[in-house]
């Protein structure tokens, strides 16, 4: 089973570069961020016509989550974070697909650092800590997929000495990364490819894909039953290069 997570910065202005990526690598399940489009402008026919069932948890112009199942449709389990600071942003919805249960989640980016952004940012995450906490028992493999907008360490960001002033570096939420994976979170990309040099989003300033300066913010976490079934990861990064496209590329997972 491939399992993406993808940041489409706008399901319906990037939907040609969506549909042409679905066509090419297949995904079987993909989950989306920043879909920014109420739920009634979701493309769901043009979506359901690329083989994929859908569920999305949508807002006007901003945030917005889906999950997408290849020739099947997904079994919403939640909808919302539990405890949600803020419930107006659509920011996390959940799953079962093909018997694995997968979360979707656009974690507030924060910005400006310090101010009430930043401290939302830690409020969602401490919220998300507590939800994941229960999901991380489960017999059942889990995957919580999504663009958490946290540069984990120094190694994902291409010079880490100019975003130290950033909300997606902060010491609190990179400490609530730790925090996951030191309680049983797998970080899958990091896990099969521990010292290579990897980011899934590039500024469309500054010629910053030309240049490889990148960060790596989009992640897959999998609990211990997900784990033990990861045969590979990666990014497509050559989906970042076409026109008209995200700022983010696909991080995809492969578990057998």
């Amino acid at each position: 089973m491939r399992i993406a997570t993808y940041n489409v910065n706008g399901v319906n202005g990037r939907l040609p570069v969506l549909l042409e990526w679905l066509a090419t690598a297949r995904p079987d399940v993909v989950c989306l961020q920043e879909l920014k489009a109420p739920d009634e402008k979701f493309p769901a026919a043009a979506i359901a016509d690329a083989g994929y069932g859908a569920i999305w948890h949508g807002q006007k112009s901003w945030n917005g989550v889906a999950i997408l199942a290849r020739g099947s449709d997904p079994v919403e389990t939640r909808r919302g974070l539990p405890n949600d600071p803020d419930p107006s942003q659509s920011r996390y919805l959940e799953a079962a697909v093909g018997g694995v249960l997968v979360g979707c989640l656009y974690l507030p980016n924060g910005n400006p650092r310090p101010g009430p952004k930043f401290d939302y940012k830690l409020r969602w995450i401490a919220a998300f800590e507590a939800l994941a906490a229960e999901l991380r028992p489960l017999t059942e493999p889990v995957v919580i997929a999504g663009d958490y907008n946290i540069i984990p360490t120094e190694a994902d960001v291409y010079k880490p000495e100019r975003w130290v002033d950033d909300a997606l570096f902060a010491p609190e939420v990179r400490d609530a990364f730790a925090r996951l994976t030191a309680a049983g979170w797998t970080d899958a990309l990091r896990a099969l490819h521990p010292d290579e040099r990897i980011f899934t989003f590039w500024d469309y300033f500054r010629n910053a894909f030309a240049r490889d300066a990148g960060l790596r913010i989009d992640h897959q976490l999998l609990n211990a039953a997900a784990a033990a079934r990861l045969a590979s990861a990666g990014v497509d990064r050559s989906v970042r290069a076409l026109p008209r496209t995200s700022d983010h590329a696909p991080m995809w997972i492969e578990l057998g």
